[in-house]
């Protein structure tokens, strides 16, 4: 899962919850979506360049939002189809990956719509290094009330915000569904109740809800909701505004189906 560097100008990521200083004048070429969270994390981490995962734009362009905040700070951006390459996979974003949207610095150093993301890395590499400093950005990380008896809800922006206080939680993350690695206890750290997720509009090879298996593994209820239902990178829009895409079968025996409201489901099992 370390990243790697290209031609000494560029840093594949598999997820920019995970940048150091290797990034530092670098373009960062990652898999993480293309919201404004994560736009902000490879601009903290001095990425002269942003490439990520559009996650099928997603509910009110939600999937490109970090184009505007990039380009704000003077730094290039783009993203990468979502079924043109694996989300959270960043050697797919190289070996596959096909630009979706750029934004208008990223279009001036030749970026365009239809190229491969490493050649459009390594156009943005000409690109001279932003002096302005990145506005700080506070993932929200919010904790439902309970009543007596109940398990708690916490809404997070992203998956990387869980803690050692969140067993027997229901998780419901703004981030997507796809497993960060072969190992099923990345699917979420410690032992959630349930985990919910957006699916990022499957993704190639169905990536986007490839959690879901692994937490059944581990008897962990999970559920991805549709692209266009809510907004990704948004814990809050996954609870109160997405619907059931997917449900793995810890889930189904739990009483989810898909077409079901998140909210409508979640609120069901905090007596369970």
């Amino acid at each position: 899962m370390a990243n790697r560097i290209i031609d000494d100008e560029i840093v594949v990521a598999h997820t920019v919850t995970k940048l150091g200083p290797e990034c530092e004048g670098r373009v960062v070429l990652g898999a993480s979506h293309g919201g404004v969270y994560a736009a902000y994390l490879a601009v903290k981490a001095k990425g002269r360049g942003v490439i990520l995962n559009d996650a099928g734009r997603a509910k009110d362009d939600s999937g490109i939002s970090g184009g505007a905040y990039c380009q704000s700070l003077d730094i290039p951006y783009a993203t990468t189809d979502t079924m043109s390459c694996r989300i959270g996979d960043g050697d797919s974003a190289v070996a596959d990956g096909v630009i979706s949207f750029v934004n208008p610095l990223a279009e001036s150093l030749g970026v365009a719509v239809g190229m491969s993301a490493i050649d459009a890395a390594r156009l943005m590499t000409k690109a001279a290094m932003s002096d302005k400093p990145a506005p700080s950005y506070a993932e929200a990380r919010k904790e439902l009330p309970t009543r007596p008896g109940e398990r708690m809800i916490v809404l997070m922006d992203s998956i990387s915000l869980v803690n050692d206080q969140d067993g027997g939680r229901i998780i419901v993350s703004g981030s997507h569904g796809a497993m960060p690695g072969a190992d099923p206890a990345m699917a979420i750290r410690g032992e959630a109740f349930a985990g919910f997720f957006h699916d990022a509009a499957g993704g190639k090879d169905g990536v986007g809800m490839s959690r879901l298996p692994a937490l059944d593994t581990r008897g962990i209820i999970g559920g991805t909701v549709a692209c266009m239902s809510a907004r990704i990178g948004d814990g809050k829009s996954i609870y109160n505004d997405g619907v059931l895409s997917h449900v793995n079968e810890t889930a189904k025996a739990a009483g989810g189906a898909v077409g079901m409201s998140a909210r409508q489901f979640i609120d069901s099992l905090v007596t369970k």
